[in-house]
């Protein structure tokens, strides 16, 4: 079977792009589960952090669904939503969009650069809540906002909330941000334990300066990648929730794979999120995939560069000279 891909990313949060629309691939998701194991394997493959499946919808201008690299489907992705964006935009001529996702509709658009050159997108991230039930999250209480869990680490504060994903973030120092605390934390509640039985994305936040912040995760699924959508845009609102930011203001959100602007806006007792951050194409492809009994056998046939990735570099290099003076 030949498939044709897109090589995408943002801020190097990096996926495969599939249209299943105009190609019959009549793929189920026990298919779409070991393509995403196979393609995403960085040492014997194409190599990514999950695939993009890009499918018609009855209710928005398409639906996109999002396989990890070790086959388990998310609900959400923020940077992923960014390049499904553009793709479903550029593709029927227009520059907003509804894209289904597994828990809403959310509105995709074209935004003013967020650096000379870089293509780039509004998303918005919803719907957020704070119900523990909704991580899940086994306490016996109802929201932990700004609370200890003793018995995860007695030298944070942590926050846990879903957007939709479900996050639990901690603003931290350098020094333990530079500790292995984050690794054994995120490996503790991703293995079989009693407090999250389906595992959690863990991110770190450090406070730069007034509206501006770094977020590192460990993502449910994938482990640590450069960046996680949801989670800064989680991140984002815990530091408003803080004080530290303000809400309805941009806040620059930098990350080991570049930097994105969230915006939080509440209404009532209602979040939503505009991440906003660059939607850059890498190389499309062609590809001859075998589904054997054996697994996948994958071969590229063909590969156009996009050469969008040396633009983005730049902003690459303007994140880690920001970052250095802290």
């Amino acid at each position: 079977m030949k498939i044709d891909l897109i090589k995408c990313h943002g801020s190097n949060n990096d996926f495969l792009l599939i249209d299943e629309t105009d190609r019959n691939y009549k793929f189920d998701d026990f298919k779409r589960r070991d393509l995403a194991l196979a393609l995403c394997d960085r040492e014997s493959s194409l190599g990514a952090d999950g695939i993009l499946f890009i499918r018609p919808s009855r209710v928005a201008d398409a639906q996109y669904r999002i396989f990890n690299s070790d086959g388990t489907e998310a609900s959400m992705c923020g940077n992923g939503l960014r390049c499904a964006g553009r793709y479903v935009c550029e593709k029927l001529g227009v520059v907003e969009a509804v894209i289904e996702t597994m828990k809403a509709n959310l509105r995709v658009k074209k935004h003013e650069e967020i650096f000379i050159d870089i293509p780039t997108y509004q998303v918005e991230i919803s719907p957020v809540t704070f119900d523990l039930k909704d991580l899940p999250l086994n306490l016996d209480q109802e929201t932990l906002i700004q609370e200890e869990i003793p018995q995860l680490a007695e030298e944070l504060t942590f926050t846990a909330l879903s957007v939709p994903n479900p996050h639990l973030t901690a603003v931290v120092s350098k020094e333990q941000l530079e500790s292995d605390l984050q690794t054994r934390l995120s490996e503790k509640v991703n293995n079989p334990n009693d407090l999250f039985p389906d595992g959690v994305n863990v991110s770190f936040i450090r406070l730069l300066e007034k509206g501006s912040i770094y977020v590192r995760t460990y993502e449910r699924g994938v482990g640590y990648t450069n960046a996680c959508g949801t989670a800064m845009s989680a991140s984002t609102l815990v530091t408003c929730l803080m004080g530290e930011n303000e809400f309805d203001q941009p806040i620059n959100v930098y990350n080991n794979g570049g930097m994105v602007q969230c915006a939080v806006h509440k209404e009532d007792e209602t979040y939503t999120i505009d991440l906003i951050g660059n939607a850059t194409f890498v190389y499309s492809a062609q590809i001859e995939v075998d589904f054997t009994k054996e697994g996948i056998l994958a071969e590229i046939l063909e590969q156009e560069d996009f050469n969008e990735d040396t633009l983005y570099s730049r902003l690459q290099e303007h994140a880690k000279k920001y970052l250095n003076q802290f």
